[in-house]
Order: C-alpha cells, then structure tokens, then sequence
C-alpha cells in the first residue's frame, strides 16, 4: 500500500464507534454518525471548497470496495471532472431508461390498438388479444394464456429462451398456433424497437435466428382432422336429420347442403341472400380467407329458408336463438349428439368418434371426388385457398357456373332414398 494510504483495515472499521470522521488516506474516510451507523465517503475540492461525494454504507461497502470506488472517484478528479455530478448524471440516465421501460403486455395492449382499424377482419384483434393478452371476446380469461411469462416483463429484458419457453411446448403439437403466436411477438417487438424501447436483434425473429432452433413448420404441421360421416351414408342422415324440427337442425341442413363451415352457417344474415340470384354472399370479414365467397343455393337449400323466414321474427340471423343473436357452433353439433342418443350410427369409423358438423365438408368433398368433379372447383366450393402461388396468381375464377351445377348434384344426392348399398357411387352424367 502507497505511503499515506490504507490506514485503516477492515477489524478497525468494525470496532470504530466514536462519532467521527476517520481517514484512509487519498481522500476516503469512514464517516461514524451518532448512534453508530457509519459510512463512506469521498473529499476532494472544486472552486476552493472541499466537497463530500456519497460511496455507501459501510454496512454494504466493504473498506476494500470503498478503495475501488475511492480510486474512481480520483480518475474523474484527474480528467477535471466532479464524481458528484458524474454519480447524478448516471442516475439520471438510469431514470429515463426506466421511465422508457414498458411491459410486453402494455406494448402489446399499444400494438392492437394502434392496429386495429387497419385490420379488415375484426376476429384479428380479437385473435391478438387471446394469444398475446389471455383475454377473449368477453374480456374473460382465455383457456391458454400463453404469453402470460412474459407479459408483465419490461419489453426490453425479453430474450431468445423467453420466447421458446413459449412456443417450443406446442411447435409440434400446435404449429398453426404456435407460429401465429411467434410472428405476433416479433411485430409487437418490433414496434416497441422502433420507438427505442427494445435494442438488439428481434428474438422472436425466425429467418437467420428461430429456424436454426426449430423444424420448419412444414415438416411438423399436421392437417386437423374432423371425424366425418362416409357420404354413402349421408342420405340416410338427411332423412333422420329432415324428421327433427328446430332451429338448430335447419342450420346443420343448410351447413351441409352449401358445403360452408359451421360458423358461417350459424351466423347467416338474411341481407347476405339473394333470394332471386340464389345466391348467398358470405364476406370477408366472416371467411378465414379473407376473401368474399359467393355460394350456390340449390333448391333444397332456398327450401331451408323458406322454412326459417315463415318463423321469422325480426332477428337480422337466418338461425338466431332465443334472444335474436346467432347460434352458437356447439348448437349444430348437439342435433348430432341427440341423433346418437338411442344408437350411436352416426360416426366415423376410421376415427371411432361422433362426427361433427365440420366433418361434413370433408364428406362433401369425397362426394365430389368419387363422382368425377375437377378438383379445383371442389375446392372453391370450400373457399379453400390454392397452396400453389403460380397457380393462385393465375386463377381469376372461383367457378361459380361449375359450383351451381355441382351443389344442384349434392342436393339431389343428399335426398335420395338411402339403399343401404355402399358400393353404389353415382356418377355424373
């Protein structure tokens, strides 16, 4: 130790009570206050005047990190600076950056906000929310709320190993989701790095980054399949299902007859219908394409709605409930579960389980392809998206004249007298 340093050691440090100020040498000294408590501190003079710059308690600061902090302290002084106003300016700015923090959750909240009036779909906010927020459409908690780790963690501290405690669980399982839920992350991060609130490379960010941690969602997303009922047994169901009166089965009858999903059906809107086109427009709003879909009515399906507009009363649905509002999907499907209850016919044999009302378009669909329909046009009557880019940046039709056709055939199939032969396949002419 320096000549005129280190005066003291760490056993007197402990055993000074006096009141005091005692000195170590090169401007540090224990400072005892009265009742015992001590600290230390830094002197050194500005302007002619000494001046006392705060190390810490002595309680905290051992006499070996006060001789560091004492020796930072000289450093400033050498280079004509004031370690007080240094130690106010590094506070300061540890102020702002605190005051910059915001949670995940609070920039996520900024995010939808921000965003919602240029989504086209009002379902997408309502998706954001229950994937980033865990609150549904009602405000009421979601099942899964799956980015509740992260959530009231300032935006900044998000790393790599957050988000695949996030997304890892279900890549394999959920892939649909769980992707959805990563390229939401990375916009709601991104947004919060263009404000300067985030530094560094997106964590959540696939290219260059997640795909060298996860397979590609191509070699893991699985199809969903929904148990369906073998066509050649669908007219026996149509009879079983005409005998049945309510509002819910009329719904299921015109799900199946125009081959839409569930929840168009129930949500059908009178002013979609365009009793003398036949034809029901379905918008993009309510399709998971995003993209308006025009549906063939048949005459079995304009029969439906006779049916529903001589009930009428003044609801703006085609199939409301009891308070004037849509059905809900679990409405179709419980005609089904009251079709089981006496013997359980009505299932899928592959799958073992209770078909449900979206299984039907995949029993359209192998209608379509056992009696020689053209691919393409199936698929439009399912307002499938084409998977082929080239394709779809050519294809300018959706098939309509086709589709009227094809669902006037489904329609005759789907009332034609069960034979209880399963090895008859109508053909088209």
């Amino acid at each position: 130790m320096a000549r005129g340093y280190g005066k003291l050691t760490a056993k007197k440090v402990e055993q000074l009570s006096e009141r005091g100020l005692y000195g170590d040498g090169g401007g540090l000294y224990l400072q005892v206050a009265k009742g015992g408590s001590k600290s230390w501190l830094f002197r050194f003079k500005q302007g002619g005047h000494s001046r006392w710059h705060g190390l810490g308690s002595a309680r905290d600061v051992s006499l070996a990190d006060a001789r560091i902090k004492a020796a930072d302290a000289r450093r400033v002084r050498l280079s004509g600076g004031d370690p007080i106003e240094v130690k106010r300016a590094v506070k300061a700015a540890a102020r702002i950056e605190a005051a910059k923090a915001i949670t995940f959750g609070a920039a996520a909240k900024r995010f939808i906000a921000a965003n919602r009036a240029g989504w086209r779909n009002p379902k997408h906010a309502a998706q954001w929310e229950m994937t980033l927020l865990g609150i549904d459409p009602k405000g009421k908690p979601t099942k899964h709320d799956y980015c509740k780790p992260i959530r009231d963690l300032p935006i900044g501290a998000i790393d790599t190993a957050l988000v695949l405690r996030i997304i890892e669980p279900i890549w394999a399982i959920k892939t649909e989701t769980a992707n959805r839920i990563r390229g939401r992350i990375e916009a709601v991060i991104d947004a919060a790095k263009a404000k300067g609130e985030f530094k560094g490379e997106n964590p959540a960010r696939w290219k260059g980054h997640l795909d060298n941690l996860l397979p590609a969602t191509s070699k893991v997303r699985k199809v969903r399949n929904h148990p369906a009922l073998p066509y050649r047994h669908l007219p026996a169901f149509m009879s079983e299902l005409r005998a049945r009166d309510g509002v819910a089965a009329a719904a299921l009858e015109l799900q199946i007859l125009t081959a839409v999903r569930p929840g168009n059906a129930v949500g059908a809107k009178w002013d979609h219908i365009d009793r003398q086109a036949a034809v029901w427009t379905i918008p993009a709003t309510l399709m998971k394409s995003d993209a308006e879909h025009k549906v063939p009515l048949s005459r079995a399906a304009l029969a439906v709605l006779d049916h529903m507009e001589a009930l009428k009363d003044g609801s703006e649905y085609i199939f409301p409930n009891s308070k004037g509002k849509p059905l809900s999907d679990a409405s179709t499907a419980a005609v089904i579960d009251r079709m089981n209850e006496q013997e359980r016919r009505w299932i899928d044999s592959k799958m073992d389980r209770e078909v449900v009302p979206h299984g039907f378009r995949s029993t359209f669909r192998d209608w379509a392809a056992e009696c020689g329909y053209d691919d393409a046009v199936a698929e439009a009557a399912l307002a499938h998206k084409v998977s082929d880019d080239v394709i779809a940046a050519y294809k300018r039709t959706t098939f309509f004249e086709l589709r009227k056709q094809m669902m006037t055939d489904w329609a005759e199939y789907c009332a034609r007298l069960a034979t209880g032969d399963d090895n008859v396949v109508a053909l088209r002419a």
